[in-house]
C-alpha cells in the first residue's frame, strides 16, 4: 500500500464536535433559557458545558473503544440466557457510575432534573460513539420514565428506581410473529392473578418478536413492559387496539410482590441476527411457557397491570414517541459520525489532478474536487440538519411537559414522526453517501463507514417503519386535526423569513423557502378539504418526505440566521458554513418538494388502483 493509499485514522478527536453541539444546545436553542421553568431553575450554561464534557469523555473512552468489537462479538444463547459481549456491560457500568441514566428524572426519583434537551445532547456523543450499546440505556430510560408516569409507588419504587440508577435494565415488548406492526392484531393474552405488593397481578401467555435488548447477562435485572389483551367476558381477547392493556413484566420477580426472588416465566427462544446494531441482543420472547420458570410453582409470566384496563396503547404511546425521537438522534448521530469521517478521509486521500494540470502535478486531496465537494454538502445538510430536529423536538418536550405549554404539545405531535422518518431517511443517505467518498475502502470492514452503515439502515424501520409514519403524519396530524398544529408550523416558518428580510445574503434562500412552505401549505389544505380526491393516504409517505423537507429547510435557515449573530465569537468557516448548507438545501433540496406533491395532481389514486397482478 502506498503512502497516498494509506487508510486515514477513523477516530478523529472528538464523537461529535462540540463546536456543532455547543452551538445548537446553547447559541441557536439557547437551552439554558430553560432555567425560566421552575423545574429547570438549578440549570446553567456552566452545568451543561461540564455535562458534555463529561459525556464527551465516557463516550470516547468506554463506547467508542468497542464499536467494532461489538459488531463481530454477537450476543449468544444457551440454556443460562444470552451472554453479551462484556466491553458492553463494562461500558454501561461507566455509564451508571457518571449517573447518566437519571439525567432527565426528577430529583423525587433520584434523578438530576435536567431537560431532556440536554440529555439528548448528552446521549448524541453515546449514539455516535457505539448505538448498539448505547440502545440499551435508550430503552431504559424509556421504559423508566412510563413507569414513574403511569406506575404506582409500588412498581416505581421496585422497577423504576433501579433503572434510574443504572442497575436494572427495561424493553418494551409490541411486536409479535403474527401481528408485526399491526398491534390490533396482538394475542398475548393476560390472566388476572389477584393482587399483592406490587398492584393488580395477571398471568400472561403469548409470544414477542424483535426485543431489542429482550435479554443480556449485564443488568441486574430486566423490566419488560409488554402490551396484551386481558380477556371479555366472554372469555375471549377484546378484538382492536381498545382491548389493549400494558403490563410490567421483571425478569426475576421483586419485592414486595408474593414471588420475591424467583425466575418469571419468561423464555427466550431464539436471537434475531441483525445487519445492523449487532452488540444489542434482539429476542424472540416467550411468555408463560411455564416449562422451567413456573413462579408460585404456575404457569405464566406474572405481570403487573400499568394504568388501567384498556388503557395500554394509549398509554405506551408516551415510550414510543420517545423511542421515536431516540431513533431519530441515533439515525443523525451516526450520520454526523458519518459526516466527519468522509471529511477527514477527502481531506487526507489524495487522487486525481486539478482539470488541465500536466500528468506529472502530484495528486490533490479528494476535497479539492467539485462533485465530493457536492457529496460533503449533502452529507453535512442532512447530518447537521437532523440533529438540529431532533434537538428541536426535544426542546418542544421540555415546554410541553414542564412548562404545559399547549402550542409546544400541538407542535411536537405534528413533528414527531417527521424528526423520526426524516432524520432516519437522510441520516442514512449521509452513511451510504460516507461510503462513496471513501470508495473501494468504504464498504470494506477496515473503515467505520461500512458499519455505520449497516447500523443506520435500522433506523428507518424502528418504531414504526417510514410508511407508517406517513399514515401518522398525514391521517391524525393533517386530516383530523384539521390543520391547526400544521398553522402553527407555518407561523413559525413566517417567523424566520420575517428574521432573515434584514440579511441581504440570505435572500435567495427565503425566497426558495417561502415558494416551499407555500406549495406544501397548499397541498395541506387540499388534502385536509378533501382526503380522498387527493389519495392523500395512498400518498402519505410523499406528503411526510415533503413536509420533512420544509422543515429541515426552514431549520437551515434559522440555524443560519443563529450563526451570522455569533460571527464575532465563532470561527468565519464555522459561520460560513452554516450559511453554505443554508444555502445548498434550498438550492439541490427544496426543488425536491414539488416533485414528491405532483402526484396529488396527477396521478393520485396510481398505487391503490394498479392491479395486484402486475407484480
Amino acid at each position: 500500500m502506498t503512502a497516498s493509499q494509506t487508510p486515514v485514522s477513523q477516530n478523529p478527536a472528538g464523537i461529535i464536535r462540540r463546536i456543532d453541539l455547543d452551538f445548537l444546545l446553547l447559541d441557536w436553542l439557547e437551552t439554558d433559557r430553560l432555567a425560566d421553568i421552575e423545574r429547570f431553575a438549578d440549570i446553567s450554561r456552566e452545568m451543561l458545558t461540564a455535562l458534555l464534557d463529561l459525556s464527551e469523555t465516557v463516550a470516547s473512552r468506554h463506547f467508542l473503544t468497542h464499536y467494532k468489537k461489538a459488531d463481530s462479538v454477537e450476543p449468544t444463547l444457551d440454556e443460562s440466557g444470552v451472554h453479551i459481549l462484556p466491553d458492553i456491560g463494562a461500558a454501561l457500568a461507566a455509564y451508571a457510575d457518571a449517573g447518566l441514566f437519571g439525567q432527565s428524572f426528577a430529583h423525587e426519583h433520584g434523578g438530576m432534573q435536567l431537560p431532556l434537551t440536554v440529555a439528548a445532547a448528552s446521549f448524541a456523543h453515546f449514539l455516535a460513539a457505539n448505538i448498539a450499546t448505547a440502545a440499551y440505556p435508550m430503552l431504559t430510560v424509556a421504559n423508566a420514565r412510563l413507569l414513574t408516569a403511569f406506575g404506582n409507588a409500588a412498581l416505581v419504587d421496585a422497577l423504576a428506581r433501579p433503572a434510574i440508577e443504572g442497575r436494572y435494565f427495561g424493553t418494551m415488548c409490541l411486536s409479535e410473529p403474527q401481528a408485526g406492526s399491526s398491534l390490533a392484531d396482538i394475542a398475548t393474552r393476560a390472566v388476572s392473578d389477584g393482587e399483592d405488593g406490587l398492584g393488580r397481578r395477571y398471568r400472561l401467555f403469548g409470544n414477542k418478536m424483535w426485543i431489542s435488548g429482550g435479554d443480556q447477562d449485564v443488568s441486574e435485572n430486566i423490566c419488560h413492559l409488554v402490551l396484551a389483551k386481558i380477556p371479555g367476558p366472554d372469555g375471549k381477547p377484546v378484538a382492536g387496539t381498545a382491548g389493549i392493556s400494558l403490563f410490567a413484566v421483571p425478569k426475576v420477580l421483586v419485592a414486595p410482590g408474593d414471588f420475591a426472588g424467583e425466575r418469571n416465566d419468561v423464555a427466550v427462544a431464539g436471537l434475531n441476527h441483525k445487519m445492523g446494531y449487532r452488540g444489542t441482543a434482539n429476542c424472540l420472547l416467550n411468555f408463560g411457557e411455564g416449562a422451567r420458570h413456573r413462579p408460585g410453582n404456575a404457569a405464566g409470566a406474572v405481570g403487573y397491570l400499568v394504568g388501567e384496563p384498556g388503557q395500554g396503547l394509549a398509554i405506551m404511546f408516551m415510550m414510543m414517541n420517545e423511542a421515536r425521537l431516540q431513533v431519530g438522534l441515533g439515525a443523525a448521530a451516526l450520520a454526523y459520525r458519518s459526516h466527519r469521517l468522509s471529511v477527514a478521509y477527502a481531506g487526507e486521500r489524495a487522487q486525481g489532478r486539478p482539470r488541465g494540470a500536466s500528468p506529472d502535478t502530484r495528486p490533490v486531496p479528494l476535497l479539492a474536487h467539485a462533485d465530493v465537494r457536492r457529496m460533503l454538502l449533502a452529507q453535512k445538510t442532512y447530518a447537521e440538519g437532523s440533529l438540529a430536529l431532533v434537538l428541536y423536538c426535544f426542546q418542544l418536550v421540555d415546554r410541553a411537559e414542564a412548562a404545559d405549554d399547549a402550542e409546544a404539545r400541538q407542535l411536537l405531535d405534528l413533528l414527531t414522526p417527521i424528526a423520526k422518518t426524516w432524520s432516519s431517511e437522510w441520516g442514512l443517505t449521509a452513511s451510504d453517501i460516507a461510503i462513496q467518498i471513501h470508495g473501494g475502502y468504504g464498504y470494506t470492514r477496515d473503515f467505520d463507514v461500512e458499519q455505520l452503515y449497516r447500523d443506520n439502515r435500522l433506523n428507518p424501520i424502528h418504531e414504526g417503519t417510514t410508511g407508517i409514519q406517513g399514515l401518522d403524519f398525514v391521517g391524525r396530524k393533517l386530516i383530523r386535526d384539521k390543520g391547526q398544529a400544521l398553522a402553527l408550523l407555518l407561523a413559525r416558518i413566517d417567523a424566520t423569513l420575517a428574521r432573515a428580510d434584514a440579511f441581504p445574503d440570505l435572500t435567495d434562500i427565503a425566497q426558495a423557502l417561502s415558494a416551499a412552505r407555500e406549495a406544501a401549505a397548499e397541498t395541506a389544505r387540499d388534502i385536509i378539504a378533501d382526503p380522498a380526491a387527493t389519495g392523500a393516504l395512498d400518498n402519505a409517505t410523499a406528503v411526510l418526505s415533503a413536509f420533512g423537507h420544509l422543515v429541515a429547510g426552514w431549520l437551515w435557515l434559522d440555524q443560519a440566521l443563529a450563526a451570522l449573530a455569533t460571527r464575532e465569537r465563532l470561527p468565519a468557516a464555522f459561520v460560513d458554513g452554516k450559511v453554505a448548507g443554508a444555502r445548498y438545501f434550498a438550492a439541490c433540496e427544496l426543488p425536491r418538494i414539488d416533485a414528491w406533491l405532483k402526484p396529488l395532481r396527477t396521478a393520485p389514486h396510481l398505487f391503490s388502483e394498479v392491479s395486484a397482478d402486475l407484480f
